[in-house]
Formats: structure tokens, sequence, C-alpha cells
């Protein structure tokens, strides 16, 4: 059962992420005139659609939400054996919480994606088939800047853009992704010594006097 534990983050996440976009969807209206106010005008939940990946961004083919949902799912599966495996390896506890915190946004929003379109009936207009082209439910919305941005802006210059609108998986994601890059040198430093530990306690001991030269 310890080797399953983190997974329960991911059970967690992805718990808390459907009970969200279930009552965005029953409660509140889409689009503008639906939205509501959290934080004045500067944070609100805002009821929208994404047919793509963050920030709405697409694949430019009649099949190419297929092809995302699709590398959705093998990336969970990845993810979800290498949380097992760092978890038989012991490795450290803020990993593992972060991985868990990765897997259990990326299944939340593949549920979306798989079974929205048939629950909802919110596929695309033009998806070849409402199976795996859900569109996702995103709703948290920082309206700190919109407007035109500059044509020297690389894809999206001169066209509108607002603050991106994102749903709880994403946030997991994000946060997930962000503590690792910040953290990973002592998540993984651990590791490295119970490894040397193992193999040669000498080895430690000489590692340990190299550290306190330095």
């Amino acid at each position: 059962m310890k080797n399953y534990r983190y997974f329960l983050v991911s059970i967690a996440i992805i718990l808390i992420d459907q009970a969200i976009k279930l009552s965005v969807h029953f409660f509140m209206e889409p689009g503008y005139f639906g939205q509501i106010e959290i934080i004045g005008s500067y944070f609100k939940l805002h009821y929208t659609l994404n047919p793509g990946m963050a920030f709405g961004i697409q694949l430019g083919t009649i099949y190419g939400k297929l092809m995302l949902t699709s590398f959705r799912i093998i990336a969970m599966f990845g993810i979800g054996y290498y949380l097992y495996s760092f978890t038989k390896k012991k490795m450290h506890a803020g990993l593992l919480v972060c991985m868990g915190l990765i897997l259990g946004g990326a299944i939340g929003n593949l549920i979306d994606s798989i079974f929205y379109g048939v629950w909802f009936n919110n596929a695309p207009a033009n998806a070849p088939m409402t199976w795996f082209h859900g569109q996702v439910i995103d709703m948290f919305f920082f309206d700190i800047w919109e407007g035109i941005l500059p044509n020297w802006v690389p894809i999206w210059g001169g066209s509108y853009y607002s603050t991106p609108i994102f749903n709880f998986a994403d946030a997991s994601i994000f946060c997930g992704v962000v503590l690792f890059l910040i953290f990973q040198n002592r998540f993984l430093e651990k590791h490295e010594t119970e490894l040397v530990a193992e193999s040669s306690p000498e080895a430690l001991e000489t590692a340990k006097e190299e550290d306190e030269i330095h």
C-alpha cells in the first residue's frame, strides 16, 4: 500500500477538479454575462470551453484533438509508471508529491477530453465524433490585462489577447512543475546521497568531507 500512497494526491486533485467543473457546468452561464466576481474585477469565475491545450492552443487538423487526447493518455500512463517506480525507489517525498500533482491534473483534463463531448455535448461542431473530442471546462480568470498584442509578438501579434482562463487541473500541473524546478536539487540530492550510502559507507563519509571543504 505504501507504494501507492502518493497516488492519493492525484485522486484528491481529480475529485476536486471534477467537482469544480461539474459545479460550473450546472450552476453557471457560459461567457461574460455568467461570470462571478470573487475579488473585485481582478479575479473572477468565468465559464469557458477550451478545445485544445493550455491557453487554447490547437493542432491545426480535423484529427488534432484526437491526437492530443491520445498523447494525454500515453502521458498519463507514463507519469503513473514513473510515480510508482520512484515510490519503490524511495525518492524524495517532495518529488513524489509533485508527480502526484502533475498526474492528477493530467487525468482531470483527460476526463473532459474523453467524456465531456458525450456527457455534456460540448464537442466542437466540426468534430468527427463526440468521444475523445470533449472541450475542457475552464473557469479561473485573473482579469489583469486584455487588448491587441503588438505586431512584433510571435504567432499572436496583432490579435486580441486576455489573461488566460484556467482550471484546477491546470493549476495542479503548473504547481507540480514549478515546485520541481525550484527544489529539484534538494529532491535529487537526497536520493543520490542514499545511493552512495548503500553502496559504500566510506564513500559517503568522503562525500561529506568534500562538502565541508567546499
